[in-house]
């Protein structure tokens, strides 16, 4: 589509040469067209929001839309664009099953793409960063806690299981003689993948929290022209300014409400006003007591 950057993934290229190798050249460019048309159901849903797609990388399981808002469209259009992308393996799987049972495909084709396609649908849904399952993980942790924890957690979540499912990858080598079946070599390298793409997430947080308070201001003006309550953060005058920026929601617009010891209220500030004083100085570690001095 006009404006995004496609490309395809490392990981990808490896499975195009091992399918020309092995001759299964027609399922790889079929399973590139479930991925494509996957990606594609993303790009449409997160288009008609409005959203600014730089580059969309293609993995054999999907893909990873880097998008210009991260951190500050609504949870609910987050979840909405990441479940599209499953909803196009319905539709193609029930298409597959259906050309099947009219006999314009034969039984073994119908069956391969059917299935090609609840295996890429389902294994998106799991809980694992990037993964669609990860990203509505993000939204609903976004609504219920502040948008730091929800980064965090989201990266915790992703790094256990991914994990465990390099763990699961390995145990079949480990069973009694005449048991094992050897190491899953597929799942384990998709699972070395999400780790280390998590682990390296986490890593980042900070940046990705910063993209966040970046964004933040288009995201405040947006919500003040539209008129939205402001749901108050009260702190102590010796809270830090980084600690009062980690309460800040994603879906929320605040008042940060600056309390003396005794208890009166000393100011009340927009939230914009406190995150163009970080922006600008970057001393996070300072007290919001000195924002007055």
């Amino acid at each position: 589509m006009k404006g995004i950057a496609w490309s395809v993934h490392p990981l990808f290229v490896l499975v195009m040469m091992a399918s020309v190798i092995t001759g299964y050249f027609i399922e790889l460019f079929t399973l590139f067209t479930i991925v494509f048309v996957h990606e594609l159901g993303h790009v449409i849903a997160a288009r008609s929001f409005g959203w600014r797609i730089r580059e969309v990388k293609l993995l054999p399981f999907g893909g990873v839309a880097e998008v210009e808002e991260a951190g500050t469209m609504p949870s609910r259009e987050e979840a909405i664009v990441a479940i599209a992308g499953p909803l196009q393996n319905v539709w193609m799987g029930a298409a597959a099953w259906l050309f099947g049972l009219l006999g314009w495909w034969s039984p073994e084709w119908s069956e391969y793409v059917w299935q090609a396609n609840a295996m890429i649908g389902l294994f998106n849904l799991l809980p694992i960063l990037p993964l669609d399952g990860g990203k509505l993980l993000h939204a609903w942790l976004s609504r219920m806690f502040t948008f730091h924890q929800s980064l965090v957690w989201g990266a915790r979540i992703s790094l256990l299981l991914s994990g465990a499912m390099v763990i699961f990858s390995l145990v079949p080598a480990f069973l009694p003689e005449g048991g094992g079946s050897g190491i899953q070599a597929n799942l384990l390298v998709v699972g070395l993948f999400l780790f280390v793409t998590n682990w390296t997430y986490y890593r980042y947080i900070p940046f990705v929290f910063l993209r966040f308070l970046t964004n933040r201001g288009l995201a405040a003006s947006k919500s003040i022209a539209q008129g939205v309550w402001a749901i108050p953060i009260a702190v102590s005058k010796r809270h830090s300014v980084a600690a009062v920026l980690r309460l800040f929601k994603r879906d929320s617009y605040h008042l940060i409400v600056i309390m003396e010891d005794s208890g009166d209220i000393m100011a009340i500030l927009p939230e914009q006003q406190l995150v163009e004083d970080f922006l600008t100085d970057g001393k996070a570690d300072r007290a919001v007591l000195e924002l007055f001095m």
